[in-house]
């Protein structure tokens, strides 16, 4: 996926995460919405950690084509 997609993505993921939290504060969320704005979190962390690893395969002068998404298990357990 090219960068422009990572982006797209992105705010894709952004607005239901948006469109949930307001349904939130409205009134509450169900379980499935509960489980759907966790996914979403973990989404949006893999994105940007691949936006970050092709732009830094990119900067040494690799392909960043060669970078791939990683396991939800990965991106949740960095420290920011």
């Amino acid at each position: 996926m090219e960068d422009e997609g990572i982006h797209n993505r992105i705010e894709q993921l952004v607005a239901e995460e948006h469109e949930l939290y307001e349904r939130g504060a409205e009134g509450g969320l169900s379980d499935v919405e509960h489980r759907r704005l966790e996914s979403i979190k973990v989404g949006l962390d893999q994105c940007w950690d691949l936006l970050r690893q092709r732009r830094a395969l990119r900067e040494a002068g690799y392909d960043p084509a060669s970078a791939s998404v990683r396991d939800p298990e990965v991106v949740e357990g960095y420290e920011q």
